[in-house]
């Protein structure tokens, strides 16, 4: 199943009720839970997000699906990014053209 990082940050909203974090954390798995995905981890992080989460999702149409869900009850605003493994990273690699050849050519 395709892995997603979501990079969060907290709105005004979600600082003020920052205590209601953890219940928001474990409604957030029981949605993507919903759409048949999984949500892997969570980390608190420093700097230019607040929050990472790395979920798994079916396709990218019910990683936008719950990026919007997410977004939309106004505690975070999120920016997702599909995330390859190292075996399909290995995987699209092998299936470049060999050096010197480049599409079109």
């Amino acid at each position: 199943m395709p892995t997603y990082i979501s990079l969060m940050r907290f709105t005004e909203q979600g600082i003020k009720s920052i205590k209601d974090h953890p219940k928001r954390r474990a409604a957030a798995a029981k949605t993507i839970a919903s759409l048949g995905g999984k949500l892997l981890h969570t980390h608190l992080t420093m700097g230019r997000y607040d929050i990472i989460a790395i979920i798994e999702a079916p396709d990218d149409e019910t990683a936008a699906k719950f990026a919007l869900m997410t977004g939309s009850a106004g505690n975070v605003s999120t920016e997702t990014l599909r995330a390859f493994s190292e075996a399909e990273y290995d995987r699209l690699i092998k299936a470049l053209p060999a050096a010197g050849r480049r599409a079109g050519s």
